[in-house]
């Protein structure tokens, strides 16, 4: 069994990701950047511990929920827990986003952790980059700072570079026969 240190989650959010979602917050935060909009959850030593077992149970309890974040805190200064729950998550179906300091780049490099690679290649899209106070704007998608990119993973990893995340378009047209 494997334990998380959580910060929290948040059961029904629609802002970290698209749709409904549950948003997983690990504890522990490296990066400490300045404005920060989670700043309790940077120090290593709070929050409380958690099964990855028991999370999955949790995010069971809403059958409307298909999207899981994986956020924090940092969840690559927690990658052995992370990745468990992402492959268990991805097994089941779930569409799985996950937001880090850190730069694509240097996560596929096996920065901070080796197995890094590996939890990216269970999620379908990474907000990557520190979050930048200066800037910083509410007009922004899915990121809080312009500098962070909201990455393709799966087209990523086919690449071999970094390719942006387009949401597809669920506008309604009109037929032609109209």
């Amino acid at each position: 069994m494997t334990t998380l240190r959580m910060y929290g989650t948040a059961p029904e959010s629609i802002v970290d990701g698209p749709g409904l979602r549950f948003s997983v917050f690990v504890q522990g935060c490296s990066h400490r950047c300045p404005g920060c909009h989670n700043p309790d959850s940077q120090p290593a030593e709070g929050g409380y511990l958690c099964e990855v077992s028991d999370l999955v149970h949790q995010i069971h309890q809403n059958r409307l929920i298909h999207g899981v974040t994986l956020t924090g805190g940092e969840p690559f200064e927690q990658t052995e827990g992370m990745l468990e729950l992402a492959r268990e998550l991805r097994a089941e179906g779930y569409n799985l986003w996950i937001y880090s300091g850190y730069l694509f780049e240097d996560l596929m490099a096996g920065h901070p952790h080796e197995k890094a690679p590996e939890l990216l290649a269970q999620c379908d899209v990474l907000v990557d980059g520190p979050f930048i106070q200066d800037l910083n704007s509410y007009d922004l998608q899915w990121k809080g700072s312009s500098n962070q990119r909201v990455i393709d993973l799966p087209a990523s990893l086919k690449e071999d570079q970094v390719v942006l995340w387009r949401q597809e378009s669920l506008g309604f047209s009109a037929p032609s026969s109209w």
